[in-house]
């Protein structure tokens, strides 16, 4: 496939076998609009489709990963190519039209980026934030620079958490509902604590150390690294993954409905003010606290 000339992310090749994506929007910390996500899909696609690639690393420029999803933008569906999940409807009124584009671009496009058959790694700096999860989660492995910090606050809206549900299965049940209940972050050395971080390496040395672990990847035959995706996703999928990931998805969807009845808006209108004044407080603690 050619490569397009992408406006908010780059795609190179910096290693032999490696594929790089690199979100590219710092002035806004990487907030994602729509435009973003389907250059995101995009760039995979090539990667997946070029058969000199066995690996597949998302960075980003600047202090943060990513902000989460750019809440101001306004485009539709279709107006940055066309659509992929094949869900439509997404211009129909109410919950429903809505409900359609999030199963395009959110949901569907994590489970999507979830089952490709070459392995991800996410290379990750500074603050994560809700949407920025549903980049790094859909991946294989987390590198995470000391300083990074993994955070959901969107129960503040009126919601259950972010669209890809797999909050259980990233950090254990129950640091999944702290996490929730409070919106603190997790740092990087506890979510390898975890398990959900393969790697905490010192921000200066997060590069090369991800394009390292990459090449050493890349040398295992392509054939074998599918077939052990795919049999460790299928493993989360006999757990029941997908199911639990579907209906938290709606219960997500009744927390806009309800939100739109009482309050006009499909969030609880403090939440804004919640989150950033979470988002001003003390650092995360670490796992030795």
């Amino acid at each position: 496939m050619d490569t397009p000339a992408f406006k908010q992310i780059r795609y190179e090749r910096p290693a032999d076998r490696v594929a790089r994506i690199t979100l590219a929007r710092a002035d806004i910390r990487n907030a994602q609009d729509r435009a973003m996500l389907y250059e995101i899909n995009t760039a995979l696609d090539i990667a997946m489709h070029d058969d000199d690639v066995r690996v597949v690393i998302l960075a980003a420029d600047g202090p943060h990963f990513s902000s989460g999803h750019h809440l101001t933008d306004a485009s539709k569906i279709g107006e940055h190519g066309a659509p992929v999940m094949g869900v439509g409807g997404y211009e129909l009124p109410g919950a429903e039209g809505y409900m359609a584009q999030e199963q395009e671009i959110y949901l569907g496009f994590c489970w999507r980026w979830r089952n490709l058959p070459k392995p991800t790694i996410a290379q990750v700096q500074g603050k994560v934030i809700a949407g920025g999860l549903m980049l790094v989660w859909p991946c294989d492995l987390i590198v995470a620079s000391e300083d990074a910090q993994f955070s959901d606050p969107v129960v503040a809206f009126g919601v259950n958490g972010h669209e890809f549900f797999v909050h259980a299965y990233e950090v254990g049940h129950r640091k999944a509902k702290e996490m929730l209940f409070t919106g603190d972050a997790i740092g990087g050395e506890e979510a390898k604590t975890l398990g959900m971080v393969n790697h905490v390496v010192p921000l200066a040395d997060l590069e090369t150390f991800t394009l390292e672990l990459a090449e050493k990847i890349g040398k295992r035959p392509s054939i074998g690294l599918k077939l052990a995706k795919m049999s460790v996703n299928q493993s989360l999928d006999a757990q029941g993954m997908w199911t639990a990931v579907q209906a938290a998805f709606g219960l997500h969807h009744l927390g806009h409905t309800h939100a739109l009845a009482v309050h006009g808006i499909r969030v609880e209108p403090s939440g804004a003010r919640v989150i950033r004044e979470g988002a001003r407080s003390a650092p995360p603690k670490t796992a030795s606290e």
